[in-house]
């Protein structure tokens, strides 16, 4: 395995090689780089290795730069000290997001990933019995397409594309739409949950069902919790506690 480490701190990038070769002894490091502009150059003239390992923020500039003026094909494992550009590197090639200081543990789980991933879609993987169901459900409707809500003795139909967040208020269910109007429905939010879309929207808590469209932040916060921020301000703190971040990162990722 051909591996790539874009990475501005030298000794972290050694580092880094010397956990990679220990835990994958047939682990090739093909180059160290520490800048967007090197590392344009090396995947313009040179074949793409099979693994590329990056940080954010490199010596002359953001590493979304290289995805910009390069078609990169391999995965890409991003190790940084930022917490708040999950949701940019999940849009790239992302299939990981490590925080420094990292451990050998976190980087073990991380190539452990990446194993699983080519051995679920390699090609001589057979279809079973949940991929097939998976396969039907993506040609069926994406969810419902819109909601028809009362509001001032008059009838609205609210597309599902305009709504940033459905929320629980004053136990009723409410919808925020993106221009910052506020609607009821009679629909419980569990209801409303299995009326649209998985994939474009994201059940956070209780209370809260939001859309993809509407995150704008993704930040660490205490207790291995998520602070989540919206496009569209929420009433309260939108927080995600530690057993549902895996899920949360995975929707975000699988777009």
């Amino acid at each position: 395995m051909n591996v790539l480490i874009i990475e501005d701190e030298i000794k972290t990038a050694k580092s880094l090689a010397q956990i990679i070769t220990s835990i994958r002894p047939d682990a090739r490091i093909v180059s160290t780089i520490q800048s967007v502009e090197r590392a344009v150059s090396y995947l313009t003239a040179n074949q793409q290795p099979d693994l590329i390992f990056m940080d954010i923020q490199l010596s002359d500039g953001l590493c979304f730069q290289i995805f910009e003026q390069v078609k990169i094909i391999p995965p890409v494992i991003f190790c940084t000290a930022y917490d708040n550009y999950a949701i940019e590197a999940f849009k790239t090639n992302g299939i990981d997001y490590l925080l420094k200081p990292f451990k050998r543990e976190h980087i073990e789980a991380a190539l452990e990933k990446l194993s699983n991933l080519r051995s679920y879609f390699s090609p001589e993987k057979q279809l079973t019995p949940d991929l097939e169901t998976l396969l039907r459900k993506l040609g069926e409707p994406d969810g419902k397409k819109s909601f028809l809500v009362f509001k001032q003795n008059k009838y609205i139909t609210i597309k599902t594309d305009t709504i940033a967040f459905f929320y629980i208020h004053n136990e009723m269910t409410s919808i925020m739409t993106f221009d910052h109007h506020e609607y009821t429905i009679p629909q419980p939010l569990e209801e409303v949950q299995n009326m649209v879309s998985a994939t474009q929207f994201y059940r956070l808590n209780r209370q809260y069902l939001i859309n993809f469209e509407a995150v704008k932040e993704v930040e660490h916060y205490f207790s291995r919790k998520l602070f989540i921020k919206l496009t569209v301000p929420t009433p309260e703190k939108l927080l995600i506690g530690k057993e549902k971040v895996s899920s949360f990162l995975g929707w975000l990722e699988n777009r």
